[in-house]
């Protein structure tokens, strides 16, 4: 069994001309990529859109990567501005609701909900809708610290913040977190946390 090519490997590969092996890289980080821009994104159809871009433009960048982190660190920066400037964007052009797409939107919730009602009961699914209704910094924060599994001061580069900074903001963010879990389950939290 040959050995698995390390990011570094792949991105020299993809720079020497082997464009192909690109697709390597998007394999391994795209699941969190996903999972991150859906965090600010709320919704399935933008946050596919968040992350297809954040590749792109990865690609595109990927001869500016310095290697003074972690390919994903640099990654997940990029999936972050993305995210910001999408949904800068959308703000602007979403001053007026339309009821029939709500209408559409909930109708799809439900029928999602009926059809995977013994799945929604488990721990996790509680946590990740309380994390869908935290504010999209205390998310991504949550989602980069845990799921991640990114240290404080790779999430300060990711943030472009300190590290300090971003360790209070993760406290700030459990402690919301928490909040949403008791508001969501009251007296069910307990067997969570």
């Amino acid at each position: 069994m040959q050995p698995k090519e390390t990011d570094l490997e792949l991105i020299a590969s993809v720079l020497n001309g082997n464009t192909a092996v690109y697709s390597e890289l998007v394999k391994r980080h795209q699941r969190f990529v996903f999972t991150l821009a859906l965090r600010f994104a709320k919704n399935r159809e933008d946050a596919e859109e968040i992350a297809q871009d954040c590749f792109v433009k990865a690609y595109r960048a990927l001869g500016t990567f310095k290697q003074t982190s972690k390919f994903s660190t640099w990654l997940y920066t990029i999936t972050y501005t993305t995210a910001m400037t999408f949904l800068r964007k959308r703000r602007l052009q979403t001053d007026s609701i339309d009821l029939d797409e709500n209408a559409i939107q909930l109708e799809n919730h439900i029928s999602d909900y009926n059809a995977n009602g013994i799945e929604k009961t488990s721990a996790h699914v509680y946590l990740n809708k309380a994390i869908e209704q935290l504010l999209p910094d205390d998310a991504a924060i949550i989602t980069l610290f845990y799921k991640g599994e990114q240290s404080l001061e790779e999430i300060g580069k990711t943030l472009n913040m300190e590290a300090s900074t971003i360790k209070v903001k993760l406290h700030r963010a459990r402690t919301r977190l928490k909040e949403k879990l008791q508001h969501m389950l009251k007296d069910e939290v307990k067997e969570l946390i």
